[in-house]
């Protein structure tokens, strides 16, 4: 199979996967919504920031250095390699998660009332801290399989664990209602952390292939420090990328309901425009991302072989054809939500206000869709370290809005420096682009 087929045929793959694991979660959203309302799910909301930083932290870097070194091993003939340095990316992962999951038990209630400004986050973190390992083991294995090109057992997987998180979720509600106890959002959180032990079960028959003999350990741990300076010399930039980057995202999450304070609503109202904003209309705005997304899973271990074969022209046609699919993508997206934002909110959400945040958010589709295809393509030429200042300047971009904008215009203030982003985003993502064709041309 070309490199041209499996890219198309794993992002096929994993689109159709993504767009049913999100039209699911999208009768979830919808449920958590009537049952919790925006002020729930902007409670709710609020712990994904930690979230984000601590698999940040512990996992994604590794995860993508995994996709790239997989892939380079498997074009030099050398399969074996390859699965050990799953296992030394996955043992070392795993730890870190573990690290993770200790220190927010430690600390959930400073956390929650110190940085989130709400202790009724503390029991959602406690509960929160138990799905880091069993996304570690998960992460790994898909990276893997993503260097390998094969998306069956990630696709398959991330469908299992958005069923069981919904089921799970349902389950809970209903028992809880039975015996006449009061039900709170922290079930949801829940259903994040069984969802993720089911997928991981599934992901972990991976290891029914890998031959266990005494040559096959020995080999193995003799190895490890070479595979794990391997894969760190790649994931450190980019762990230091994504946890600098989440850090800044939760600055600006975080301080969201605490600026709008300052413009003109309670604390009750703050936290459930944010709720609204995140948790009802960028979902709408991020469903079509299920097939940039996937492309640029496929893109990435794709850009690092050819890079590896020396064919910048190959690169170039690849990079014309996905940025122009995407930039089509989030124009057609742009139309549709401008046209029946209103009505996506309420019909969905029956939410006014959903439905203006839709409209307002559809103009940055083009941007984003197309950004994160640059990005991925920037990481497959192993320029990290140029992801984390593109991101960076981004971000800073939004942070300015919340504590200047926000408190003069409100949340529209904020949309504004949304937009104005991702414009700089895309624009700095061509510039490098060029310049690196201008070099190896």
């Amino acid at each position: 199979m070309s490199k041209k087929q499996s890219i198309i045929l794993g992002t096929v793959i994993l689109t159709l996967t993504g767009f049913l694991s999100r039209f699911i979660g999208f009768f979830y959203r919808i449920f958590l919504s009537r049952v919790f309302g925006e002020e729930g799910i902007g409670l709710y909301q609020l712990i994904f920031p930690v979230y984000a930083l601590c698999i940040s932290f512990s996992i994604s870097g590794i995860e993508t250095a995994l996709s790239r070194t997989v892939a380079r091993k498997q074009a030099l003939g050398k399969p074996d390699e390859a699965k050990e340095v799953l296992l030394s990316g996955l043992t070392f992962a795993f730890f870190l998660s573990l690290f993770c999951t200790f220190f927010i038990q430690k600390n959930a209630f400073f956390i929650a009332d110190r940085l989130l400004h709400d202790s009724r986050c503390k029991n959602m973190l406690i509960i929160l801290s138990y799905a880091f390992p069993f996304c570690a083991i998960h992460s790994c294995i898909c990276g893997y399989y993503y260097g390998l090109k094969e998306t069956k057992i990630p696709a398959i997987s991330q469908l299992i664990e958005q069923s069981t998180r919904i089921l799970s979720v349902y389950i809970f509600f209903f028992l809880l209602i039975r015996k006449g106890h009061t039900v709170s959002i922290s079930i949801a959180v829940s259903g994040l952390v069984i969802g993720e032990l089911f997928s991981t079960a599934y992901a972990a028959q991976i290891f029914n292939y890998f031959s266990c003999t005494l040559t096959t350990i020995t080999n193995l741990c003799k190895n490890f420090p070479r595979h794990l300076r391997e894969l760190l010399s790649l994931s450190i930039p980019l762990t230091a990328n994504r946890v600098l980057i989440n850090l800044l995202q939760s600055i600006e999450a975080i301080s969201i309901p605490v600026q709008l304070r300052r413009f003109q609503y309670s604390a009750s109202e703050s936290l459930r425009i944010y709720g609204v904003l995140n948790g009802m209309a960028l979902p709408c705005i991020l469903f079509p991302t299920a097939v940039t997304s996937s492309l640029s899973i496929m893109l990435m271990p794709a850009v690092a072989e050819i890079q590896a074969a020396q064919d910048p022209s190959s690169l170039l046609r690849i990079i014309k054809k996905v940025s122009r699919f995407c930039f089509s993508l989030g124009l057609f997206s742009c139309l549709c939500f401008l046209l029946f934002g209103h009505l996506l909110g309420n019909i969905l959400f029956h939410s006014d206000s959903a439905g203006n945040f839709i409209v307002t958010l559809s103009w940055i589709c083009p941007f984003l869709y197309v950004n994160s295809s640059f990005l991925s393509i920037i990481n497959g030429l192993g320029k990290t370290g140029w992801t984390f200042l593109i991101n960076t300047f981004g971000l800073s971009v939004r942070i300015l809005s919340v504590f200047y904008i926000i408190p003069l215009f409100g949340i529209q203030g904020y949309l504004w420096g949304l937009l104005s982003s991702q414009l700089l985003v895309s624009l700095l993502c061509i510039l490098l682009i060029y310049h690196w064709f201008s070099i190896n041309q």
